[in-house]
């Protein structure tokens, strides 16, 4: 007999077997991976295609800021991708750029540690 306090519902965890759970973190990782790769490679198109007289400006400096962190995957695969447009506007570009880059990171670092105080909150 089971005692009144104990559950019978299984918990979500042990619900999804173990092979498709392997299965779904894989198919997230692909799609991780091949999204930032289409990014990476967007962010190496946009720097390129500067030139002494269209330079790139803040929003641009935002764009690439932003997108940088995505090209990681090609320069560890060798790949010499350009992160930093080559013709810019000087400060503007920059502060564009770091602005992008940050918000990037608050974006990222936000949403993983929002994540986990709420796996933390639910767990307790």
């Amino acid at each position: 007999m089971l005692h009144p306090t104990q559950n019978t519902e299984p918990t979500p965890a042990e619900a999804v077997p173990p092979a498709r759970r392997v299965a779904s973190l894989l198919a997230r990782v692909a799609v991780l991976v091949s999204l930032t790769f289409l990014l990476g490679a967007a962010t190496d198109l946009s720097a390129r295609r500067s030139t002494p007289e269209t330079p790139s400006g803040f929003w641009w400096g935002c764009a690439h800021g932003a997108l940088m962190p995505t090209t990681l995957p090609s320069l560890l695969l060798g790949k010499d991708v350009i992160i930093y447009a080559p013709y810019n506007t000087g400060r503007k570009y920059k502060i564009g750029y770091t602005l992008g880059v940050n918000g990037c990171g608050a974006l990222f670092f936000g949403l993983l540690f929002r994540r986990l105080s709420a796996r933390r909150s639910s767990a307790a």
